[in-house]
Formats: structure tokens, C-alpha cells, sequence
């Protein structure tokens, strides 16, 4: 085995790699594949970070699976120190398996950071086709969610299980986490199931297992029922032991004993979900550090995976800089307390106005940032999206901005109302004379192009470089100036984000600025579906106090955008808000278009801009590794939303069933029905017989009954105007 790889020894790494998978030249490679940003699907997103790659071989294009360790913490160094890293000994147990001819995905490279909290990465071949048996035990106990898994005879397939158990441990290994994850079905070309091991850092080789250590390490696989167990044991032990032999009440126990265990683990696990890593440095290995010498308010670096800052500063130093800034805050405090009463009565007045008038459904958009890998396919891609409205986030940071003007010009050209933001980092706001400079070079190059500039992003973010209201009073004033001179721009602002509304209230009552109309990134509930409440709000409710907020303000006109909204993906470092908050593809695509119906069926917001259009781990798009630019559900979401509703009139809700939303719109030749449920399998009778339906991704399905099932995703339904 030896004599296939090749060392590797470079300033900062070493390891091994197959020598058939690298060329003469395999540093800069080896670099990108361990590069979370390489990373084509998240597998599993924790401790550790798993996903799949395509690395460019002598032979052309291997999909691999790495596994990134980290080695962060007094704890994970002295293990490494004492026993090597995790990277290394899965390594050692990886080729033992493979010399005793047990099955497991290929060796491709270790390669390990010579600093002592450096990562440590592990590279196998990617398995396809591959089930985790997690789903046949699923199917065998008649659990809802089980996906796809080989029609097998379940206990020929426990014999073959148990087998696999006893050769691993008659060759000394001990492998400590033989689970429902760590064990991969594989039909090979024949159609017969292989079964592969993954996963196992844990496992220690050489070792002589007794019957103790042997049901400790077989009883991970909940196999309950009494002739489900004998199949299991009976392929492991080779008969089937009677019932008071230890061999079988042993087992039976240790089952019972992981499953208690388990789930008492899960249930701190629920417990403890919406905690928050408080000390610094929790952060991804990709991440870098702050500036050497930095002071505290200082410390933010930029994320190229999430395309935004990171903020190094810890709680803590956050906290004293709060405190440093108090005065400015009981300011803005004094000045929220003061504007509450008449925001609070205009929100009464608008929560019993809504719905009483029919409303123009407009104003969906997509934000986007240029991207010149695929200038061609992205401008299609906006226009395929049918959308009117498009908003160009600006880097005023960047050197250069020729692809931002490139995309600007093509999309004028296409007749898209362009919009533009202007995002600020720590060091603009630091620097107003840097900052006016590049507003007016922005404003230069991008007034031909549009009118409608946002002052300002995500300003109640310290990563994004502003600590107080008198800072970003400073970015307003040095943009304005500039802006005010160019006929007709109108600016917007001041750009909070989230539900934190008591910031856009004193940024709109307090200091002397002026916007023409109010820009907000609404998020409503990234942890569940557009229709839950924070504080008794939801989407409809907080767009109806963003807009009471606007309707009183001193500082800006009656109108309001929002500029920013998503739901970030299951895809690990990509995804800008955290695992806790992610969603598959699916489910985005089901918020998106329930969000947008939401939001606009008020009538209270102009405009509405997802963000954004391709990017990993939040886009309605994503660019593959063979350069294509995939299409995600969410994109046809918002496509059939601007087919089925753009430029009718919402009339209102139809009352159906607790759990169920139907909104009714004049789409001038037809009455327009958009429809979908909380739970799946819901019922309703629609307020007319439809002559024609297609669902979230714009695809008929037959219809004749007013009666109709709903579920997460919309559906569309036209029925004929009397």
C-alpha cells in the first residue's frame, strides 16, 4: 500500500497522497480541495466539516470526500500531541481495514498542519451510489422519515450486518462508533449490497475484544424485535444464542442501554439549540485572523465562503464597547421611547385597514453581485427570472468595479430598474475621507444606470464596521453630499437588519438625516417558516410596524423597501447565518414564495429583494465545479411567482381552515388563487371551480373540484372570472 503514495512536505503541511490522483505539480490542488470553498455538498456540518469536492487528477476529475478536523483547544492539542489527530489515526485504521480486505471508500490523502491548533484533513474517494443504513433500519421500524434505501430482505441484510461486525472484530479492531451513520450500503454491478465503514477516528486496531467490549460495540443499531435480533446475532456469532446465554442478554441490555443514553443526549441537545457560542475564536478554520494589534472595535476579517465580515471581537469586548458608547445609546434609547406612543397608534390604524382595499402585487426583485466566471448564463438568469426590479450590492472598498458596471449596463440594456447598494466596512468608516472618495466614484460610474442608492448596510451589525448611530450619521452625510448632487437620485436607508426595529426608529427620529425611502433586511424567523411569530409578529405583522415606523418617521419619507431576505442553506461554511438557522433547498423554496406572497399582500412595502441570486449556501442558483450554473428550486419558486402574480391585484385572504393561507387576486381575465398550508394533506374548498393549476415550480397538475389539498409548497389556481 506504502508504495502507491507519495510525502508530502511543504512549509506549513505535510502528509501523504495517492500517487495516482496528483500530478508532478500537486500543491495548488491539494490547496483548493482542502478549501472548504471547493467543497460541492456539505455531507455533514458539526465538530467537524464534511463535504464533497472534485479534484483534478492526471486522469481527469475524482470526487473525494474530505474530512476537515479541527484541532483548536488546550484538549485537542494534547490529544494529537499524545495520540496523533483524528486525520491520522483514521488514516492508520483506514489502511488496517483495507489489508484485512474489509470494505471501505478509497484512500486519496492525509495531510496535516504542522502548527499545533492547525486542521488536519482526510481524503477519501466518494462512494456512489451509497445509502447510510440509518434509512433500512428506518424502514424496518416504519419511521415517516426514511428516504431511499435497497430493497433488501431485512434479515438476510441484519445476518450480513452482524457478519461484517465479527470480521471486524476477529481482525482487533475495536471500532467504537460501528453506527447508523458509519456504515454505507453500496449495490455493486452485479446488484449484490457491499457494505463499507466510514468514520473512524474512534476505532483502535490490535486489540483483544471480549464478549463485554464486543456487545458494547455491536449495540448501536436498534434492532428491538426478538427475530430481528436473532438474524443480527445469528450473523455475528454464527448461531443464534438462547436467551439466558450472556451472549444474548448481554446484548439485549447494552441496546437498551445506548438507546436510553441517546436519547437523554438528545434531549440536552434540544435543550441547549438555540445557545450561542460565547467565547471568541469560535469561528471556521477558514477564517483569518484579525490584524495583528488591532484594537477591539478593529477586528473584523471577511469571509470569502458567506461573502461577508466576520467579527473576531468576543462578547465581552463587544459588551465594553457598548458600555464605552453609552451615552449614544440611551440617546437612541430616549428617542425610541419618545416616537413609540404615535408609532404604536399607527400600527393599530394599519393592522384594521388591512386587507380592506385591493392592492397591486409588485415590486418582487433579486439582489445580485456580479459574477464573472459566468457573465453570460447570470444575465440570462436574471432575465429567465422575469423579475423588473434588480439590486446591485457595491464593494465602495474595492479597487476596481468593472464587473459591477458591466452588469449594470447589460441589465439597463434589458430594460431592468436598477438599484444600488452601498455597503461600508470598518475601515471606510474609520476613514470618511476614503469613504466619500469612493461615493463619488461610485456615483460616477453608476447614476447613468439607476436612482435609488441605499446609504449603508446592515448598520446595527458591529462586523460591518459601524458601533454607534453617530457613525453611521458620518457614513450618511459623506454619501449625501455626494449623492444630492446628481439630479433625481433618491437615497434610501439606513439599512438595519433583522427584527430590531427600536434601531430603525431612532435612526429615522434622531440625527438629522433625511431618506426617501426607508430600506430594511427583514428577516423574519431564519429558525422557522414565514409565518411565526417573534414577540407576537409575524411577516405580516412586522412589515405592518416597519411601516408605521416609516409613516411616522422625521427623518423619511412614507415608503419602504426590503432589501434583503433569505433563508440560508444546509451547506457548512457557505451558509452566512449557521447551522442552527439552515434549511435544505426545498424548504427555501416553500419560504421564499410564502415570504414574498406575505410581504406584498399588505400593500405596505414597495419592494421586496432576495439575496441573492448565485451563491453557495443562500443563492436561487449555485456554480457547479464543471462550471455550469445550477438552478435551485427556489429560483423556479420565484419565477412562477412573477408568472402566476406580477401586476395582478390582491384582493385578500380567503377564510378557509385554521393552518391555511388563500389569498385571492383580479388577475384582470381571471380570478387568481395562490394557496398552501402549514401541514401537509390540508383540505379546503377553493371560492370557485379552477379551470387550471400548476404548483410552486410552475408545473400543471390536473384539477376540477373546489376541493383541493394544500401543503408547504404554494400552488396556483385560476378559476373563471363571472
Amino acid at each position: 500500500m506504502r508504495a502507491r503514495f507519495i510525502s508530502l512536505d511543504w512549509r506549513d503541511f505535510d502528509g501523504e497522497a495517492l500517487s495516482t490522483c496528483v500530478g508532478p505539480h500537486p500543491e495548488a490542488e491539494i490547496r483548493r480541495v482542502v478549501d472548504p470553498g471547493s467543497a460541492v455538498k456539505t455531507i455533514h456540518w458539526g465538530r467537524n466539516y464534511i463535504y464533497e469536492a472534485a479534484m483534478k487528477t492526471p486522469t481527469g476529475i475524482e470526487k473525494v470526500v474530505v474530512k476537515q478536523f479541527r484541532n483548536h483547544g488546550m484538549r485537542r492539542r494534547l490529544e494529537r500531541r499524545l495520540w496523533g489527530s483524528k486525520a491520522k489515526r483514521s488514516w492508520h485504521v483506514l489502511n488496517t481495514l483495507l489489508l484485512n480486505k474489509i470494505d471501505t471508500p478509497g484512500p486519496v490523502m492525509l495531510l496535516e498542519s504542522k502548527e499545533p491548533d492547525g486542521n488536519s484533513y482526510f481524503v477519501t474517494r466518494l462512494l456512489e451510489p451509497a445509502y447510510e443504513v440509518r434509512h433500512f433500519f428506518r424502514r424496518l421500524n416504519g419511521a415517516p422519515d426514511a428516504m431511499e434505501f435497497p430493497d433488501v430482505e431485512p434479515l438476510g441484510f441484519l445476518r450480513k450486518l452482524g457478519a461484517l461486525a465479527r470480521r471486524l472484530h476477529d481482525k482487533g479492531i475495536w471500532y467504537r462508533d460501528l453506527s447508523l451513520g458509519n456504515v454505507l450500503a453500496h449495490p455493486d454491478e452485479r446488484g449484490d449490497i457491499r457494505l463499507f465503514l466510514v468514520d473512524f477516528n474512534r476505532a483502535k486496531v490490535g486489540r483483544r475484544l471480549g464478549l463485554w467490549r464486543r456487545s458494547r460495540d455491536i449495540c448501536r443499531f436498534p434492532i428491538l424485535e426478538k427475530k430481528h435480533r436473532e438474524a443480527f446475532l445469528d450473523g455475528y456469532w454464527g448461531v443464534v444464542p438462547n436467551w439466558w446465554h450472556p451472549r444474548c442478554w448481554l446484548y439485549v441490555v447494552s441496546v437498551r442501554s445506548y438507546l436510553l443514553k441517546h436519547a437523554f443526549k438528545n434531549r440536552l441537545r434540544r435543550k441547549g439549540a438555540t445557545a450561542k457560542p460565547t467565547q471568541a475564536g469560535r469561528h471556521h478554520p477558514h477564517i483569518p485572523g484579525a490584524e495583528a494589534g488591532a484594537s477591539k472595535r478593529d477586528l473584523t476579517v471577511w469571509d470569502h465562503l458567506s461573502d461577508q465580515p466576520h467579527q473576531h471581537a468576543s462578547k465581552w469586548q463587544k459588551m465594553r464597547i457598548r458600555l464605552a458608547d453609552g451615552p449614544e445609546h440611551l440617546a437612541d434609547i430616549a428617542t425610541v421611547l419618545a416616537a413609540a406612543p404615535r408609532i404604536y397608534r399607527r400600527y393599530r390604524r394599519l393592522r384594521e385597514d388591512l386587507y380592506t382595499r385591493p392592492v397591486p402585487f409588485r415590486g418582487i426583485g433579486i439582489s445580485v453581485r456580479p459574477c464573472p466566471e459566468k457573465r453570460d448564463d447570470h444575465l440570462q438568469a436574471i432575465l429567465d427570472l422575469g423579475v423588473k426590479h434588480v439590486l446591485l450590492r457595491l464593494h465602495p472598498w474595492q479597487d476596481e468595479h468593472r464587473d459591477e458596471e458591466e452588469l449594470a449596463r447589460r441589465l439597463v440594456e434589458n430594460g431592468r430598474d436598477v438599484s444600488f447598494v452601498l455597503a461600508q466596512n470598518r475601515d471606510l468608516v474609520r476613514d470618511p475621507e476614503r469613504w466619500r472618495a469612493s461615493i463619488e466614484e461610485l456615483a460616477e460610474i453608476f447614476t447613468p444606470f439607476g436612482r435609488h442608492f441605499q446609504v449603508g448596510h446592515a448598520v446595527n451589525r458591529s462586523k460591518w464596521g459601524v458601533w454607534s448611530s453617530k457613525e453611521y450619521a458620518g457614513l450618511y452625510h459623506g454619501a449625501a453630499q455626494v449623492l444630492k448632487g446628481f439630479p433625481g437620485v433618491e437615497i434610501l436607508g439606513p439599512g438595519v437588519i433583522d427584527f430590531e426595529f427600536q434601531s430603525t426608529a431612532a435612526y429615522l427620529n434622531r440625527r438629522k438625516m433625511h431618506f426617501d425611502a426607508v430600506a430594511s433586511l427583514l428577516y423574519v424567523d431564519r429558525r422557522g417558516a414565514p409565518e411565526n411569530t417573534q414577540i407576537g409578529l409575524d411577516t405580516v405583522g412586522k412589515v405592518t410596524l416597519l411601516k408605521a415606523i416609516c409613516d411616522t418617521a422625521r427623518n423619511s419619507e412614507s415608503r419602504s423597501w426590503i432589501t434583503e431576505v433569505n433563508w440560508p442553506l444546509w451547506e457548512g461554511p457557505h451558509s452566512p447565518a449557521g447551522r442552527a438557522v439552515s434549511v435544505d433547498e426545498e424548504t427555501q423554496a416553500d419560504y421564499l414564495a410564502r415570504y414574498f406572497l406575505l410581504a406584498l399582500g399588505t400593500g405596505l412595502v414597495e419592494r421586496v429583494y432576495w439575496w441573492r441570486l448565485v451563491a453557495r449556501g443562500y443563492g436561487l442558483a449555485v456554480l457547479e465545479p464543471d462550471g455550469s450554473l445550477r438552478r435551485r428550486p427556489s429560483f423556479s419558486a420565484m419565477r412562477t411567482l412573477v408568472d402566476q402574480l406580477q401586476g395582478a391585484h390582491f384582493i385578500g385572504p380567503h377564510q378557509a381552515c385554521e393552518g391555511s393561507f388563500v389569498y385571492t387576486f383580479d388577475g384582470g381575465d381571471s380570478i387568481r388563487i395562490a394557496a398552501w398550508a402549514k401541514e401537509p394533506g390540508t383540505k379546503i374548498k377553493l371560492p370557485g371551480r379552477p379551470v387550471s393549476a400548476v404548483d410552486r415550480d410552475g408545473m400543471p397538475f390536473p384539477v376540477e373540484d373546489p376541493l383541493v389539498e394544500l401543503g408547504p409548497s404554494p400552488t396556483y389556481y385560476r378559476i373563471q372570472a363571472e
